[in-house]
């Protein structure tokens, strides 16, 4: 069996950007992570203790999310980079980053970049 906690479109304000003007103003960024390990025990017992809490990996986040970047790519990898090193017990996991409004002048919902690992 296989199991996964997901937190989906998760929206942040940030300034993330290459261009002086995201950096200045900022931009609406969504996160989706999804994160497989065996949380069994959480299944059989009702308790906290046997899973990840989902409000950790929120938090988690939220805080890198709070530190601006040139790219979005850098901001995934130190998402991932943090997950990995907070919950060793994540096997493995997938995030995707979109910038909502990107400065790109057609019609789109989004820019984004994608990892999996």
């Amino acid at each position: 069996m296989k199991s996964y906690i997901s937190l989906e479109d998760v929206r942040f304000y940030a300034y993330h950007g290459a261009y002086e003007q995201e950096q200045c103003v900022g931009n609406w960024f969504e996160v989706t992570v999804r994160v497989q390990y065996d949380f069994t025990d959480a299944m059989d017992t009702d308790n906290l203790e046997g899973t990840i809490d989902y409000g950790q990996i929120y938090d988690l986040v939220k805080a890198e999310m709070d530190i601006p970047s040139k790219l979005i790519e850098h901001v995934a990898g130190r998402i991932v980079k943090s997950l990995r090193r907070t919950f060793p017990e994540i096997k493995s996991g997938y995030l995707k980053v979109s910038k909502m409004k990107p400065p790109i002048n057609a019609p789109m919902h989004c820019a984004a970049v994608e990892v999996e690992w």
